[in-house]
């Protein structure tokens, strides 16, 4: 998986008003700007600093990442499920770095 390499785990059907678990990973350095390499140099901020879900229009999840955050950063949350639509993930980094991808939800009859 190459750097930036957004992934999503989560279910495409549900029944009205399940609570579905919504895995996300991101293939990131998110380098502090604060450690120095082998060569004894600075290594370069690179870092990751938002986290936004979205299902339409409506903001299910936003998360603001800190230094504090490790590489590769992971994510797992909940929503219910109240009708079929797209669910939109987007990070955002340092110097204008942008990664997206989106799944389909479909309600299904009990």
């Amino acid at each position: 998986m190459k750097p930036g390499t957004p992934r999503v785990k989560m279910q495409s059907t549900a029944r009205v008003g399940e609570i579905i678990p919504i895995k996300t990973k991101i293939r990131h350095p998110m380098e502090t700007g604060w450690r120095k390499g082998g060569d004894g140099k600075v290594v370069p901020r690179n870092r990751l600093t938002k986290f936004v879900c979205m299902f339409g229009d409506k903001e299910v999840l936003s998360a603001d990442y800190d230094s504090g955050v490790s590489t590769d950063p992971y994510l797992l949350f909940y929503t219910k499920a109240l009708k079929t639509g797209t669910y939109t993930f987007r990070w955002e980094g340092d110097g204008g770095q942008v990664f997206f991808t989106s799944h389909l939800l479909t309600l299904v009859d009990a």
